[in-house]
C-alpha cells in the first residue's frame, strides 16, 4: 500500500470500520463519525467533485471551523489528486484574494454563510473562482449566485455516481503516490504577501508518524480540533497524525464552547500555543483572586509545593519524603482539582509551539502535573523537528532532533534542518524557495540558536529580531525581544507585548493589558472605568504593570547574556493588537516592524524622553466598518538593576 492520506483512510475502515473516528458536537450532544462512515463520505464527495470537474493536481481551497464533513472534503479532493488549501475562518475577504488567485483556485469549500458571503464579495477579484460549496445551509435559501451548490446536493450527486461505477473511487486513491502534492499552506505574512509552502503527503506523513512514534501514541488517544484548519499545527496533530494513528479527533460544537467540550473529552493528547496556555493560567487567576482569603492562602501554599517539587517529580528525579506528602495533599486538594477544572486530567502528552513560551509558564504547568512539552518546527519542516523526551524536559530548550532530521548552526548562529519533513517548495516563488533551500538540502529556519552538551536545542530568537543595544550604560549588550515579550506575557494582567530595543541605549515596550484580569482587578478596588482605552490608562493600572516590569528587570538582571536586554521604558497601548487591523498575523504572531511604522510617534516619544504623547488609530470593526479610537498615552520609566555577577 502507497502511503497517502486517502490509502490510510480505507486502511482504517477496512480494519475496524466500526470504531470512532471522529466527534462532533451538534445543539449541546457528541455524535460519533466511523472509520466506515467517513470512508463512504469521502468516496461520495470525491464522486461529486469529479462530476463538478475538479481535476487532478488543481488546487481547492477549504475555509471553516473543524467539521467532520470539511475534513472529509480535503480527503475527497485528495482521493482524486487535487491539492486541499485551508484559509483561516477569521480572515477578512481582501486577504482571502491573494491566495486564491495565486494558486488558480476554482473550487472552493466553506462552511456556512458568512463565508459564502465573504467569497461572493471578492469573487470579482478572482476570476477564476467557479464553485463555492457550503456545509451549512442556514441563512442561505434565497442566495442564488452562479456556481453556488451545497454539500448534500454534491453528495448525492456523488453517491449515485458510485453506485454506478463501484471500483472507481478505490482506482483513484491508488493513482495517488506519495511524493504527489498532498497539500499546500499560506504563511502568514508577516512581511509582504504571503507564500505558499507546497508539502507532499510523504513530508507530512513521515513527520506524522516520527512525532507519534517518539511518544508512542496509539489509536486509542483522543484529541480535541479546536484551532484554525489552515494552520499546519492544526493540520499535523488533527489530520496527518489521526491518520497516522487512527485516533479519536473531537470537533468542539462553537468557539465558545472549547472550554466545555474540552472538559467533556478530557483529551489524552493535546496541542496549543502559548498564547491559549497563558489564556487559561490568566482565567484561573482571576478566579483565585475572587476566592476567600482561606482558599487564596491555601492556593498559594501548594503552589509554592507545587514549583519546588512539581518538575522533578515529573522528570523522575528523587523527591524527599516530606515533600512527597505535601505534593500529595496539594494534588488532592489544589493541583487534581485544578486539572479537571482546565480539562487536563486525563492528558499524557501536550505539546506547545509556534513561539517560546515563557519559563514561568511553562513551569507553572508541570508543577501541578501536566506534561506540557515543548516542541520545535515551522511550516516549512512539517512541525517536527524537535522533541523534548519524557524526564528531559526543560524550560529553556525545545528537545532533541527527532527520526530522520539533522541540525547544523551557521556562523551566524542561524539553525541549519535536513529533514525528510522538509518543503518541497513556495509555490510559483523559485527565488523564495532558493533563499530558504540550499542545493544539498538544508532548509534556513531563520532563527538563532545552539545545540547545548545535552544535545538539545536552545532556541534564542529570529535570527534578523536578535540585536545589539547601542549607546549608553548597556552599550553592546544583547538583545532578544520575544524573550523579553514572553517574560512580561506570563503575568496575567499582561496580554501582548512588543519590544524594541536594538540600535538604541535602552529597551522599551508597547504593552496591552489583558482586559478581563485587569477589569476583574479593577472591579474588586471599586475602580470605576468606561472601556479598554479608559481602563489602560488609569494611574492605578499603570503602577500594577510598573510592577510587573521591575519584577522581570530583576530577573533579566541575573542573566548574564541578556541583563542588558532590562526595560527602561514603557506604556500601554489604547487598544488592544488585532489582526484585522493588521498588527497581529492570524496565528496572533506580533508583526513587531509593522507596528513599528504604524506606532512611529509613540516609538519616538518612548526614545525621546516624553512623559506622554497624543496618537489617533483607525480600527476596523467585525462587520467590516472602520472607525478610529484616540488618546493621550502615558510613557512610564521602570527601575533597572545592576547585573548580578556570576559567583567566581
Amino acid at each position: 500500500m502507497q502511503i497517502t492520506f486517502p490509502a490510510l483512510l480505507l486502511k482504517h475502515a477496512a480494519e475496524r470500520p466500526d470504531a470512532p473516528a471522529m466527534r462532533e458536537k451538534e445543539y449541546g450532544i457528541w455524535q460519533a463519525h466511523s472509520w466506515s462512515g467517513m470512508a463512504a463520505l469521502v468516496e461520495h464527495i470525491a464522486c461529486g467533485l469529479n462530476e463538478a470537474g475538479l481535476k487532478r493536481g488543481e488546487h481547492m481551497v477549504i475555509i471553516g471551523a473543524n467539521r467532520p464533513r470539511l475534513y472529509a472534503t480535503m480527503l475527497a479532493a485528495q482521493s482524486l489528486g487535487a491539492i486541499p488549501v485551508a484559509l483561516y475562518q477569521d480572515a477578512a475577504g481582501a486577504e482571502c484574494v491573494f491566495p486564491i488567485v495565486n494558486a488558480d483556485v476554482r473550487f472552493a469549500m466553506v462552511e456556512d454563510q458568512e463565508q459564502v458571503d465573504k467569497l461572493l464579495e471578492i469573487r470579482d477579484r478572482c476570476p477564476l473562482l467557479s464553485d463555492i460549496i457550503f456545509d451549512e445551509p442556514r441563512g442561505l435559501r434565497n442566495y442564488s449566485a452562479p456556481g453556488l451548490v451545497s454539500l448534500d446536493g454534491l453528495i448525492e450527486t456523488g453517491r449515485a455516481f458510485a453506485a454506478s461505477r463501484p471500483g472507481w473511487f478505490k482506482a483513484e486513491v491508488d493513482k495517488v503516490m506519495p511524493d504527489d502534492v498532498a497539500a499546500m499552506f499560506f504563511t502568514s505574512g508577516t512581511t509582504g504577501n504571503p507564500k505558499g509552502v507546497v508539502h507532499t503527503h510523504s513530508t507530512l506523513l513521515n513527520r506524522a508518524q516520527a512525532g507519534a512514534d517518539f511518544d508512542k501514541l496509539t489509536s486509542r488517544e483522543e484529541v480535541l480540533a479546536y484551532m484554525p484548519m489552515a494552520w499546519i499545527g492544526q493540520n499535523i496533530f488533527s489530520y496527518a497524525q489521526w491518520l497516522a494513528c487512527g485516533y479519536v479527533v473531537n470537533c468542539p460544537e462553537s468557539a465558545s464552547t472549547i472550554t466545555i467540550d474540552l472538559k467533556e473529552i478530557g483529551p489524552t493528547y493535546y496541542f496549543a500555543p502559548p498564547r491559549v496556555f497563558e489564556g487559561l493560567l490568566t482565567n484561573v487567576m482571576i478566579r483565585m483572586e475572587d476566592a476567600s482569603r482561606i482558599k487564596r492562602g491555601i492556593f498559594n501554599f501548594f503552589m509554592d509545593v507545587a514549583k519546588r517539587v512539581g518538575p522533578d517529580r515529573m522528570d523522575g528525579k528523587p523527591v524527599g519524603a516530606m515533600q512527597s506528602l505535601l505534593y500529595g495533599m496539594g494534588n488532592a486538594m489544589v493541583y487534581g482539582p485544578l486539572r479537571n477544572s482546565l480539562g487536563f486530567s486525563r492528558v499524557r502528552v501536550a505539546y506547545t509551539a509556534g513561539e517560546a513560551i515563557g519559563p514561568d509558564l511553562f513551569t507553572f504547568y508541570r508543577s501541578i502535573g501536566i506534561n506540557l512539552k515543548q516542541l520545535y518546527g515551522s511550516t516549512e519542516t512539517a512541525v517536527f523537528v524537535c522533541l523534548q523526551p519524557d524526564n528531559q524536559v526543560r524550560a529553556d530548550t525545545v528537545g532533541v532532533p527527532i527520526e530522520g532530521v539533522q541540525i547544523r548552526v551557521a556562523d551566524n548562529g542561524e539553525i541549519l534542518v535536513k529533514s525528510a519533513g522538509l518543503l518541497k517548495e513556495y509555490y510559483k516563488n523559485p527565488a523564495a524557495t532558493a533563499e530558504v533551500l540550499t542545493a544539498d538540502g538544508w532548509y534556513h529556519t531563520s532563527d538563532a540558536g545552539f545545540l547545548d552538551a545535552s544535545g538539545h536545542l536552545k532556541i534564542i530568537d529570529r535570527v534578523k529580531d536578535v540585536g545589539r543595544i547601542h549607546g549608553g550604560a548597556n552599550d553592546g549588550a544583547l538583545f532578544a525581544p520575544k524573550y523579553v515579550e514572553n517574560k512580561l506575557k506570563f503575568f496575567p494582567h499582561i496580554k501582548e507585548v512588543v519590544a524594541y530595543g536594538d540600535g538604541r541605549e535602552k529597551v522599551c515596550v508597547f504593552i496591552n493589558i489583558d482586559f478581563d484580569a485587569v477589569g476583574n482587578w479593577a472591579e474588586r478596588r471599586n475602580l470605576p472605568y468606561a472601556g479598554y482605552t479608559d481602563l489602560a490608562q488609569k494611574p492605578e493600572v499603570y503602577q500594577l504593570i510598573k510592577e510587573c516590569v521591575e519584577k522581570v528587570n530583576a530577573d533579566l538582571s541575573v542573566d548574564a547574556l541578556l541583563a542588558g536586554s532590562q526595560v527602561s521604558r514603557f506604556l500601554v497601548l489604547h487598544k488592544e493588537l488585532d489582526a484585522d487591523d493588521g498588527e497581529l498575523t492570524r496565528t496572533n504572531k506580533v508583526r513587531r516592524g509593522f507596528i513599528a511604522e504604524k506606532y512611529l510617534p509613540l516609538v519616538d516619544a518612548m526614545y525621546g524622553g516624553q512623559t506622554e504623547q497624543f496618537i489617533e488609530t483607525v480600527v476596523k470593526f467585525e462587520d467590516g466598518r472602520t472607525g478610529s479610537v484616540s488618546a493621550t498615552l502615558k510613557i512610564s520609566d521602570a527601575r533597572t538593576f545592576a547585573p548580578v555577577k556570576a559567583a567566581a
